[in-house]
């Protein structure tokens, strides 16, 4: 016998029913609320709300699992490139050897871009933020992949995913190059998705970029580990606007604008921000650590605590790892990243941090890499967005291939005025 909720409306008793996911989520379905009671329900921002039933990311946020495709995040960090886990994320089942060949051939294929598309970053100003670059390339982007705005089959979605996979990486790329004024350089057929990126980030024609296994394998792992989480703010975006009919490209600008915000992309840019403010302010991490204890200060600590984790955050234990490792193979000088390192001894001794669970989360660590890599703040949301273009994607197929799939509506509770009379002009 399926499971009931049962809620009282007028002294009128009405059955819901309560679905469960394959994890032991259980959820009040609340489709048919309206049409039998008249009523809606409110829920400002969507804490508890479940917008979708989805196969494609697990979070418990109690006790720090994410799972891609019910393959927990640990596994494929170690044992995954960052194309592995987005074909995973995609097409539902990890590659066998054909498969993987097969993609990466589409991959290489379609990472150059169009070269009529280079006229399209000369119409940017020098100042254009790399994130306002990155999504409208992507919209323009599909006149050249998809100029018939649909897939015609299974085939002409595999190669589309590629090449938006392949050219995210590219127009960031380039979208910096432009930024500073360097020649765009081309993609390299001989090297990995991490590689390829840096030497197109930092190559010049005299001079080719070459990057150590190091910076490779911490990139990768910033990348494996920002691909999917669940119906976050850009991921829902996506959602939203793949319902409408809308194709992949313009679905996933969508998301890329999503993400621009500073409260879900630009966490880690923050983190940078608030070490600059420790150095420049002469103050020790002890010191500042006092100062957001201290709630009358307005200090915070960025790149602690996270919305849905409990406990640690299950990316950042695997990206501090890589992060140790770039730091100590890069020997480099940097007081922001000397900074962030004896703030995390120091916030993690701290009963105050430690009892309220703020712990670092993927935002901290990833800030630090980045920045030890040399990938300049404005650029660090771009690449949030590289590493989260297969989420994206994958997302969009999910609505899509939805046989049930009906555009989202979401309702709302009305509080504005009454109704009010037309006041003439000469009277108002």
């Amino acid at each position: 016998m399926s499971e009931t909720a049962t809620i009282i409306i007028d002294g009128v008793s009405h059955e819901l029913p309560i679905v469960t996911g394959t994890e032991g989520e259980r959820a009040v379905d609340i489709s048919a609320l309206r049409s039998s009671t008249g009523l809606i329900t409110l829920d400002d921002g969507y804490a508890n709300t479940g917008s979708c039933s989805s196969a494609i990311t697990f979070i418990d946020g109690e006790n720090g699992i994410l799972r891609y495709r019910g393959v927990p995040i640990e596994d494929l960090a170690v044992n995954s490139s960052f194309i592995e886990t987005a074909e995973l994320l995609i097409f539902g089942e990890l590659p066998d050897e054909e498969e993987r060949a097969e993609f990466r051939s589409l991959l290489t294929e379609n990472s150059a871009l169009h070269q009529d598309m280079g006229k399209h970053f000369d119409g940017f100003p020098t100042n254009a933020h790399p994130m306002s670059i990155l999504s409208a390339m992507i919209s323009a982007l599909q006149s050249h992949d998809l100029p018939e705005h649909q897939f015609t089959d299974a085939n002409g979605f595999r190669e589309a995913a590629a090449s938006l996979i392949a050219k995210t990486r590219t127009i960031a790329a380039a979208s910096y190059k432009s930024h500073v004024g360097q020649p765009i350089i081309y993609p390299r057929y001989d090297l990995n998705y991490a590689e390829n990126f840096l030497h197109m980030m930092f190559s010049v024609p005299y001079r080719d970029y070459e990057a150590t296994p190091e910076e490779a394998h911490a990139l990768n792992m910033f990348l494996v580990l920002h691909a999917d989480h669940e119906q976050n703010c850009s991921t829902s975006t996506v959602r939203m606007v793949a319902s409408s009919g809308a194709n992949l490209y313009a679905s996933v600008s969508a998301g890329v604008n999503a993400l621009w915000g500073p409260l879900h992309g630009g966490a880690n840019m923050q983190v940078i921000e608030m070490l600059e403010r420790i150095r420049q302010g002469a103050m020790t991490t002890r010191d500042y650590v006092a100062r957001v204890k201290d709630r009358k200060s307005g200090a915070k600590l960025m790149g602690f605590g996270h919305r849905v984790y409990r406990n640690f955050d299950p990316r950042a234990r695997i990206l501090k790892d890589a992060a140790d490792r770039l730091l100590d193979a890069m020997h480099v000088t940097d007081p922001l990243l000397d900074i962030a390192r004896e703030l995390e001894q120091v916030a993690l001794a701290d009963d105050y941090f430690v009892s309220r669970r703020l712990y670092p989360n993927v935002d901290f660590y990833s800030g630090i890499i980045l920045r030890a890599i040399g990938i300049p703040v404005d650029m660090f949301t771009v690449m949030f967005a590289i590493g989260r273009t297969p989420g994206w994607i994958a997302h969009w197929k999910e609505v899509t291939d939805n046989p049930r799939q009906r555009i989202y509506r979401p309702r709302q509770v009305y509080t504005g005025p009454e109704l009010s009379p037309w006041v003439p002009r000469d009277e108002r």
